[in-house]
């Protein structure tokens, strides 16, 4: 066979963009003509011809990857705002906060009262996004840290060495290493930004700037305190995890404390309590095992016996050093001030805990003293249900909590409740602790909480948080909170724990009602809230609203900048809204897994993210006018004020824009083609990112088929989206909304800030999507394709292989609904192209990257057809082996292969068992691995790889 000589990798990338290119142009002239599949064909021979190896391909990835992580080091490097930092300290926001502060005998105290309220939290959660190796995010964090660019490439070449598949297995270990190390270097940020408030303050006040323990910001960390669907962390886990961030927290005081008479007691005092840490630690059972009752009961003592000595209560620590300061030097008194704030801020804790369960939890537990009939989310006995917890609030009384009750208990809402309790007795009692409630969706919820909490003695220590995130709740949320405001025990609890927290959900909402859409009914939500306690008169409560999103568009993480992103989940009018109330705001937003923890991935990222929060938090503190002009959209600063966006006095536009799309994304997520895209072969697509279960399978031990997107979660979802071209989730619907009113869309795209900044999303998610790509990735589930292909072959064994392929295509039945889904999406992209013509496409390097993957996956197929007929085994016949290999559930294919074709000999052969030997098979199959099964593994490592550098140039997993 005739064949060209293997290409240096630069050509071979040269030419197969040049494939690109070319069958783009063609398509211009042929309407008919896919330029995706007209590429993977043409790898695909290229591969027949043995133009491209697979050690070519190998080659080729690692250029690729270099390239894909360049590229995202810049753009985060450029997200943070690394370079925007003032040259003239005295223009940073902490210089500017003291500046603002009133003059007057008062202004310490009034400048103490105004930065001693937490403002701002970071918090860093372990949901499934840990979608690079730990080496790969750690240099590339530590490249976008570099302003040399000779120095970044060395990194980049090196981060290009690794595969892009993340590490395996994920732990929930692991996750919490990773937590902890962009929490210290959180830490270490916040310090800086109080530090250089304290120098500033020093410099206006110098005799009483020692009065001031400035906590703007706090860090605050989820993973190993998420319950939610989880039942793989045990109470001892979670104690173990809040004793190693305690511990953490007293490493960081005996490093920082100056080596100063001042602070012999507070060192003896941290020294003791550290050590005392250790030996609670030293007894905890390990992460991950059932422990024995035993074990239980020696850590329980421990707890219990070494609980003065640790310490409960930061209150002895921060009186320690606040005696330290008053005493020490001069020179010493800066890194006091800091480690005080620090200690203050986050008591003794390396980062403040959330915990989270789900509300179907909370009403089980509450089943067993309370006889409810139906559900607590049935409309119609809500007033019932009302009445019932309203009458058990009444008589609750706190019960004793012990070790062996909790190991005892079954529930798992009461049993997280007891383990809180626990962790404020015995590890930390500080601050109140947040709870958070996943699919709240009725005030019954949070009353049944309160009860709980009441019930084990933690109620003026527990911030009950619900979770708005579905549609229903998104709309219903205002009547779950004014249900339990109507309830004095609800309405006393506010006001004794001084603060109302609700969790704003963008995953399922933006799956299930468009990106953009989601974003509006939750500001709607939050303005209405806001209206809500001021008519209550509780306008005196703190308003803490934990913004939980994704690190990608279709989960709510803008795509621009992070001060666009703060500004898109928070943005100006609502704030100002709440400001003129008199309203105090808490504001908190999670940055999740790998993609959210590189944003703290070097004290560098971390101090530059902290610098943009600090700008989006105080920027109307500083002056009465806005000091960041650029604030709203770095490329075009002073076109509107958003005191006068247009977005807010055309009410209509917006309600009508917003319910349109949202329609059309419903009416998507129905569609049966939408559940077929999504499921055939779509979860096979991306490795396991994350500790926590992702997939259900089936009796016979495949993956279950999809019906629809409510049978998987949001993070694959979403990734499943990004990895098939087109993000549907950020797209759709957008273009019938705006042909609605097309001249109002254009006058809001170019004069309203928030509207223009929502955008964005739709023009990041049009740059990394094409529709070219997502119907060549249906026209490969058409057994049509696949039989005008055999029609047109002239090689008779591949008119045999597709002949096959397309037999089990029909037998899995999909073409018909992708052919309407893509009709749908069409039609609808359509009228956003002639409404937005500006928008971006995708780009070659990208387009590249899936007909690669294409020319894979149809590879593997080919193989598959040949694997050597077989009895059915496991109640699995070749035919639906086939049809598995289609859906490429590989990893269980090969599994099964492996059993039905060893490749070792029977292990009985020439054992005498005492009588005439019965017949068996006596042969091994090296052939059958050799040339099938080893080929189709490595083309599948192939295709997850290149999953991985598509999570690149879409800029994150999920």
């Amino acid at each position: 066979m005739q064949h060209e000589p293997s290409r240096e990798p630069e050509e071979l990338e040269s030419h197969l963009l040049g494939l690109i290119e070319s069958a783009r142009e063609q398509a211009r002239e042929d309407p008919f003509r896919n330029p995706v599949l007209a590429v993977t064909l043409a790898i695909t021979r290229r591969f027949d011809r043995n133009e491209i190896s697979a050690g070519d391909l190998d080659i080729l990835f690692a250029r690729l990857r270099a390239a894909a992580l360049a590229a995202r080091a810049e753009r985060l490097r450029s997200y943070v705002g690394l370079e925007a930092a003032p040259a003239d300290p005295q223009s940073a926001i902490p210089a500017c906060l003291v500046a603002a502060a009133k003059d007057g005998p008062d202004g310490v105290s009034a400048f103490a009262a105004f930065i001693h309220r937490t403002a701002f939290a970071v918090v860093f959660t372990a949901h499934p996004t840990f979608g690079m190796p730990k080496a790969v995010a750690t240099l590339l964090a530590q490249a976008a840290s570099l302003a040399d660019v000779a120095a970044r490439a060395e990194l980049i070449a090196r981060a290009a060495a690794h595969s892009t598949r993340p590490d395996a297995p994920i732990t929930l270990a692991v996750e919490f290493e990773q937590a902890c190390a962009a929490a210290n270097n959180g830490r270490l940020a916040l310090d800086a930004f109080n530090g250089a408030l304290l120098d500033a303050a020093r410099a206006r006040w110098p005799d009483s700037w020692t009065e001031l323990t400035p906590r703007p910001f706090a860090i605050a960390s989820w993973v190993g305190c998420d319950t939610d669907g989880r039942t793989d962390i045990g109470w001892w886990d979670t104690l173990r995890y809040r004793l190693i961030s305690k511990r953490m927290q007293f490493d960081r005081v005996m490093r920082d404390l100056p080596e100063s008479p001042a602070c012999r007691e507070v060192r003896a005092l941290a020294e003791g309590a550290l050590a005392a840490v250790n030996r609670q630690l030293a007894v905890a059972p390990r992460l991950g095992d059932k422990p024995s009752l035993e074990s239980v009961h020696r850590f329980a003592l421990a707890l219990i016996i070494e609980r003065e000595r640790a310490q409960t209560d930061a209150g002895a620590l921060v009186a320690g050093l606040t005696a330290a300061l008053e005493a020490a030097d001069e020179s010493d008194r800066r890194a006091i001030a800091i480690l005080c704030s620090g200690v203050a801020t986050h008591g003794l804790s390396n980062a403040l805990p959330h915990f989270r369960l789900n509300a179907s939890q909370i009403h089980n537990a509450v089943r067993r003293v309370i006889d409810l009939e139906g559900e607590p989310t049935d409309s119609a006995q809500r007033r019932s249900h009302l009445a019932t917890i309203h009458s058990l609030l009444n008589d609750v009384r706190p019960v004793a909590v012990d070790f062996g009750a909790l190991a005892a208990e079954r529930a798992s809402a009461a049993r997280l409740m007891m383990t809180i309790a626990q962790i404020l007795k015995h590890v930390d009692g500080t601050h109140p602790v947040r709870f958070l409630i996943a699919e709240t969706e009725t005030g019954y919820t949070l009353l049944a909480a309160l009860w709980l909490a009441r019930h084990y003695g933690i109620a003026d220590k527990l911030e009950i948080t619900p979770l708005f995130e579905t549609a229903s709740a998104l709309e219903q949320g205002i009547r779950v909170l004014d249900d339990a405001l109507r309830n004095p025990h609800w309405r006393q609890y506010l006001k004794r724990i001084g603060r109302l927290t609700v969790q704003f959900g963008y995953s399922d909402s933006g799956r299930y009602v468009g990106q953009l859409a989601a974003t509006f009914w939750i500001e709607r939500l939050r303005l209405r809230i806001t209206e809500m306690l001021v008519q209550n008169g509780l306008a005196d409560v703190e308003l803490a609203i934990f913004d939980t999103h994704g690190e990608s568009i279709g989960r709510g993480a803008h795509p621009t900048s992070l001060r666009d992103r703060l500004a898109y989940l928070a943005p100006e009018d609502a704030r100002d809204r709440a400001r003129k109330a008199g309203l105090k705001v808490r504001l908190e937003s999670s940055f999740q897994g790998t993609d959210g923890y590189l944003l703290y991935g070097t004290e560098a990222l971390a101090q530059a993210s902290v610098a943009r929060i600090a700008e989006h938090v105080y920027a109307l503190d500083i002056a009465e006018e806005d000091s960041f002009s650029d604030y709203a959209l770095n490329d075009d600063a002073a076109r509107t004020d958003s005191k006068d966006d247009p977005i807010y006095s055309e009410p209509d536009f917006a309600l009508e824009f917003f319910t349109a799309a949202r329609q059309d994304m419903e009416a998507l997520v129905d569609d049966a083609g939408y559940a077929a895209l999504l499921g055939t072969f779509g979860p096979s697509l991306i490795d396991r990112t994350g500790s926590r279960p992702v997939a259900r399978q089936t009796d016979t031990g495949g993956p279950a088929r999809i019906t629809h997107p409510t049978q998987m979660r949001a993070i694959p979802n979403n990734a499943i989206l990004h990895q098939l071209g087109f993000l549907a989730n950020s797209l759709h619907g957008i273009g019938r909304a705006a042909q609605r009113g097309p001249d109002l869309f254009r006058d809001m795209r170019r004069d309203s800030v928030r509207f223009s900044r929502a955008f964005r999303l739709v023009q990041h998610a049009a740059a990394v999507g094409d529709l070219d790509v997502l119907r060549a990735y249906i026209d490969t589930l058409d057994p049509a394709v696949w039989l005008e292909r055999a029609r047109r072959t002239r090689k008779d064994f591949r008119r045999e292989e597709l002949v096959v392929i397309a037999g089990a295509l029909e037998r899995l039945d999909l073409a018909a609904s992708l052919r309407g889904l893509f009709g749908r999406l069409t039609r609808d992209w359509l009228a956003l192209t002639t409404a937005a013509p500006d928008l971006p496409g995708m780009s070659a390097p990208l387009t590249l990257l899936h007909a690669l993957r294409l020319a894979l996956i149809h590879r593997i197929w080919f193989l598959a057809v040949h694997i050597p007929g077989f009895r059915p085994q496991a109640g699995i016949s070749r035919e639906q082996l086939l049809e598995r290999f289609l859906r490429l559930d590989i990893d269980g294919c090969l599994t099964l292969l492996d059993e039905i074709f060893p490749v070792t000999p029977d292990p009985t052969l020439g054992l005498n068992f005492g009588e005439p030997a019965g017949p068996r098979d006596v042969g091994t199959y090296e052939a059958e691995h050799a040339n099938l099964f080893q080929p189709i593994r490595r083309l599948f490592d192939q295709v997850r790889e290149i999953s991985g550098m598509i999570q690149h140039e879409v800029g994150a997993f999920g």
